[in-house]
């Protein structure tokens, strides 16, 4: 029999009845949230007509997501997990009831447009702190579920599933808010997270993983000093963040699609999920087809190419040259994301999990935000194209200055 990565072996192997309860409630919370930044950037372009605003939006989620990571990893490895990502998701519900309120005609017809705009930052601001809980907490609780030699592939099949749910929110708030309404378009947003909290609830909770009894400063400086021994981990996660600092053209989409692309927020909605169409589809070849040996100047070669394509989207006035562009950009990425998600699971052991997927959120997830507003504030100084131009260059420059002074990370195998 052929020792081939199937995706039907991955799934014969590694799903039980708590696995799948758990996949299904995560694509479709996924879903609800990737339809979100569609929506939420589209509204606030049409109102204000500022790409700085489109920054503030980053920045607004950055500030607490930033903020609360480390001590959030803490609470997470402390904490009954099942009970925590339940308290989240419900208030997740609640914010996104808030932003159908506040994007709504009702509030535009009533409330001044600087009262709309910092409504819009205020919710956001409580997703990120939200955020800062959610993704160490979904991360540390999937590890519970399967059993220990199942695990990366049940990281595979997770990594596959909230990239189907990436996809496929954005083009459908795209699709909602070119022939319908916001209102109308938000209002599926929190039936999924809504329906994602109840089935979540058909999974047991688990044992807590960590019983430290130590200050909530002392684990984070523990989960800090574990990420800087591991060269090849920090290497890693330095190299995305720097990349996805100065590649954040995504957050100038809403701007490229109305003033340059002339697509609508249909046109919006396919160029936001071409990356993550593009993750998919290198993730899904990667899980068949592993990486064998040299992943470290791997890595290096396809976030040039992620810098390459950022340069291609800025220069394109075609639809379809921008949408390959980012779904190429998305391919390069999905390969880092399997080369970074690999070395996490190889190097952290259990009871860390959720202290280095704090620091983990800092480095890279947080960096998409504070990408979000750097483009903001670059788009205002230097004009929308240059500064994407700019961006790419940029994350070409990392490469280099990484490929020479990380040797180790370049000749990073495993």
């Amino acid at each position: 029999m052929s020792d081939r990565f199937s995706i039907k072996n991955i799934f014969s192997t590694v799903i039980n009845k708590e696995f799948t309860w758990f996949i299904t409630a995560r694509i479709l919370f996924i879903a609800g949230l990737r339809m979100t930044p569609v929506l939420l950037g589209w509204r606030l372009y049409e109102i204000t007509g500022s790409k700085l605003a489109l920054g503030f939006l980053g920045l607004s989620e950055v500030i607490p997501a930033i903020a609360l990571a480390l001590p959030a990893g803490v609470k997470v490895d402390r904490s009954n997990k099942h009970r925590l990502i339940s308290i989240c998701i419900a208030i997740y519900f609640f914010l996104m009831l808030g932003m159908l309120l506040v994007t709504s005609q009702w509030m535009q017809d009533n409330y001044s447009r600087s009262i709309i705009e910092w409504s819009i930052y205020g919710l956001v601001f409580g997703t990120g702190a939200v955020r800062a809980y959610t993704g160490s907490a979904f991360n540390a609780f999937l590890a519970q579920l399967v059993p220990q030699n199942s695990l990366v592939k049940a990281v595979s099949i997770n990594s596959m599933v909230w990239l189907v749910a990436a996809v496929a929110g954005p083009a459908i708030a795209g699709l909602l808010m070119g022939y319908t309404n916001i209102t109308i378009a938000f209002t599926p947003v929190c039936v999924l997270i809504g329906i994602a909290f109840f089935l979540f609830q058909r999974i047991k909770p688990k044992q807590v993983s960590w019983q430290g009894n130590s200050k909530t400063w002392d684990g984070v400086k523990d989960g800090l000093r574990f990420v800087f021994k591991q060269k090849a981990l920090l290497g890693a996660m330095s190299l995305d963040m720097f990349a996805v600092l100065f590649g954040g053209a995504v957050a100038l989409l809403p701007a490229f699609a109305n003033d340059i692309l002339h697509v609508g927020p249909q046109g919006l909605g396919w160029l936001v999920a071409a990356t993550y169409l593009g993750n998919f589809v290198a993730i899904a070849w990667l899980t068949s087809h592993p990486l064998k040996g040299k992943q470290g100047k791997t890595l290096l070669y396809v976030v040039a190419g992620f810098g390459l394509c950022i340069l291609v989207f800025a220069i394109s006035q075609n639809f379809w040259l921008s949408f390959f562009a980012l779904f190429a950009g998305g391919l390069f990425d999905g390969v880092s994301v399997i080369i970074r998600g690999t070395v996490v699971q190889l190097f952290v052991p259990d009871e860390m999990r959720g202290r280095v997927s704090s620091v983990n959120s800092i480095f890279i997830n947080s960096s998409n935000e504070l990408g979000q507003f750097e483009s903001g504030v670059a788009a205002t100084a230097m004009g929308m194209v240059p500064s994407v131009i700019f961006g790419g260059c940029m994350t070409l420059l990392v490469v280099i200055i990484t490929w020479f002074k990380a040797p180790g990370l370049r000749k990073f195998e495993y």
